[in-house]
């Protein structure tokens, strides 16, 4: 579960992280009000949980409440990259002398913490990491040893932090670390975090990504769940039981395996298409699982063609191919259906196929021709 801005800066502040003074406005007369209260210059801030936010003017300073009150006019209400902004974070004005980069996620591979930090904050990670990798200085945390303040003394020397933020920058790493471990979250980040003219390092945003799986140990994440705007189609794949992200391209994807999903979702952008979804059947392709997953991607406008790529190792491919058939019998697709189905079974499952083949529903040999033929479609 990602947070809003306002909302991982809340979660920082109960694990004593510095963050800049502010709060949360549904209307443009509280957006003023908290202005007055906090004081001025302050910073009006268009939460949504998406980036490029200043770009959109989504981010806008004011010295006063009739700038508080245009700004707040301008943003709320304000569609940005498809997300409307509903709510703005009013937050005191910070000087900035220095920014710095600092986050931990999970190692996976390798089953351990990853801590990233540079002294090259303010813009992407990803665009660091393009352009000068050893700006990014990781450290690999054993979860049962964690960590300490030395070790944070050490990293932040090693990431080359100006020596005055130093001190301030370790003990917020270990902070941000309990935050991550303790808090259960999945990403917990500050880009940036500043140090500013007088001296005082803090974090000036927040980026928090919550364990869903860790949810029991949390009732008070239901706060959190209650401000979501919930994709209508997730909404849709929740309730089937379905492993679905919805996207904003035109070809529809049902693959069985999260593996081959990502690759499905590659091959189409590699052929000049883009994916309206990312969904991982698994294992079970039957009747009811492949119904359920074309009417999910059925229910969605911009859907324009349908790519079903299963390799069969465990499934059976003949099973599939009924699925599918069993499906269509239960939804109407309003969009060409194009399958790859290989693997076990997979001769057998092509021929179950073969009397109910048409110009909707089409298979093709590999997963490039079936990407090439799905993509002409949603762009016909």
């Amino acid at each position: 579960m990602d947070l809003f801005e306002y909302q991982g800066k809340q979660y920082f502040a109960r694990f004593d992280i510095p963050v800049s003074p502010g709060d949360i406005a549904d209307t443009v007369d509280e957006a003023v009000a908290i202005a007055e209260r906090i004081g001025y210059p302050v910073v009006v801030k268009a939460q949504v949980k998406v980036g490029g936010r200043g770009k959109a003017g989504g981010i806008q300073l004011a010295d006063n409440a009739d700038q508080v009150r245009q700004h707040a006019t301008n943003i709320l209400g304000m569609d940005i990259k498809g997300h409307i902004v509903h709510r703005v974070w009013i937050e005191r004005s910070s000087d900035i002398a220095k920014e710095y980069y600092c986050s931990f996620t999970l190692d996976r591979p390798n089953k351990v913490h990853l801590g990233m930090l540079s002294a090259q904050g303010g813009v992407e990670i990803e665009v660091v990491a393009e352009e000068d990798p050893s700006a990014i200085a990781m450290l690999s945390i054993d979860p049962v040893v964690g960590l300490d303040l030395a070790t944070a003394t050490k990293w932040v020397a090693d990431a080359q932090l100006d020596e005055e933020a130093r001190a301030q920058a370790a003990d917020i790493l270990v902070k941000l670390y309990r935050c991550y471990t303790d808090g259960d979250c999945d990403l917990a980040e500050i880009n940036p975090l500043i140090l500013t003219p007088q001296g005082k390092v803090h974090a000036l945003d927040a980026k928090v990504t919550l364990d869903e799986n860790a949810s029991y140990r949390h009732p008070e994440w239901d706060a959190f769940r209650a401000t979501e705007t919930e994709d209508p189609r997730e909404k849709m794949a929740k309730e089937k039981g379905l492993n679905y992200i919805g996207l904003d391209g035109t070809v529809g994807i049902i693959a069985n395996g999260a593996g081959l999903a990502m690759s499905t979702l590659d091959v189409v952008n590699q052929v000049g298409g883009s994916a309206a979804n990312f969904l991982d059947i698994g294992g079970g392709a039957n009747a009811d699982v492949m119904a359920a997953a074309l009417e999910v991607i059925n229910a969605d406008p911009k859907v324009k063609a349908i790519f079903v790529n299963i390799f069969g190792g465990i499934t059976r491919v003949d099973e599939v191919a009924k699925g599918v058939l069993g499906a269509l019998e239960k939804v109407t697709i309003t969009s060409p259906i194009v399958l790859r189905l290989d693997g076990t079974n997979a001769v057998e499952g092509r021929a179950i196929l073969q009397p109910h083949l048409s110009a909707t529903l089409i298979t093709e040999p590999t997963m490039l021709d079936a990407a090439r033929r799905a993509v002409s479609f949603a762009n016909a």
